[in-house]
């Protein structure tokens, strides 16, 4: 059976997602829908509960900021502006954290530069026809985060876990919602962050086409509670974790 999450922001649909596939047997379950009805909001990194759970992530070597601009980098865009932070982000920023050809860990290289794409920058592309008045389809801007040509291999680990993005266009007035699929979720250290950096990339694309943030939708196919590990040794403990919750508890 499906776990299904309706939250108002960012922190409150991380708590209750982390307390629902907590609550379930091996700490994990498939088909997560979480829906955010704003995810501009409780999403700023001196939001009390975002900052809890960053100061919890580093300690391990984490951080929200880290996961999020994998999928959005904000400062670079708020520094820049667009296009001008693509060719920054690519000739600047990438070559910096690319670990290998396959996989650089960053979602937003994926999403602006896919060869044979228009222009070869499909989020782009989206940008531009949303804003286009010729351009009657408001279902119609999907983004491809998997790759079977760099994906597919035997490995059960590493690799991407977000898959595909799906923006559509809402009436009354014109918003931009997000549906995204994840084959793979680890709740602690990714779903924050995550949820931040695609709120971040629905911002993006409101404010490049003129139009509202509308809500974000996301299907984890598979969550765990995962605890998370540090480069120096050492591992989160269940109860770590249940510290963690009570201190987001009390300041809610």
């Amino acid at each position: 059976m499906s776990l299904v999450v309706q939250q108002p922001d960012c922190i409150s649909t991380w708590r209750e997602a982390v307390r629902l596939v907590d609550a379930e047997p091996g700490h994990e379950a498939h088909n997560v829908l979480l829906a955010v009805a704003n995810p501009s909001a409780g999403a700023a990194l001196d939001d009390p509960g975002v900052a809890a759970v960053d100061a919890f992530l580093r300690v391990h070597d984490k951080s929200v900021r880290t996961i999020s601009n994998t999928i959005f980098p904000e400062s670079l865009y708020r520094r820049h502006g667009a296009p001008a932070f693509f060719d920054r982000f690519h000739d600047r920023v990438l070559p910096t954290v690319r670990k290998g050809e396959r996989w650089s860990g960053y979602y937003f290289d994926r999403m602006t530069h896919w060869p044979g794409a228009p222009g070869e920058n499909p989020l782009w592309d989206i940008v531009d026809r949303m804003r286009d008045p010729k351009v009657a389809a408001r279902n119609k801007f999907e983004l491809a985060t998997f790759d079977p040509a760099r994906d597919l291999d035997r490995s059960p680990y590493g690799g991407q876990c977000l898959s595909f993005l799906s923006f559509k266009l809402l009436k009354g007035p014109d918003r931009v919602a997000l549906t995204a699929l994840y084959r793979n979720h680890y709740y602690l250290e990714k779903l924050l962050g995550n949820l931040i950096g695609l709120g971040q990339l629905m911002s993006f694309v409101a404010t490049e086409t003129g139009m509202e943030l509308g809500p974000l939708t996301v299907l984890s196919s598979h969550a765990v509670i995962d605890l998370p590990k540090s480069s120096g040794g050492g591992s989160t403990t269940r109860a770590d974790l249940k510290q963690l919750l009570n201190t987001i508890d009390g300041l809610t």
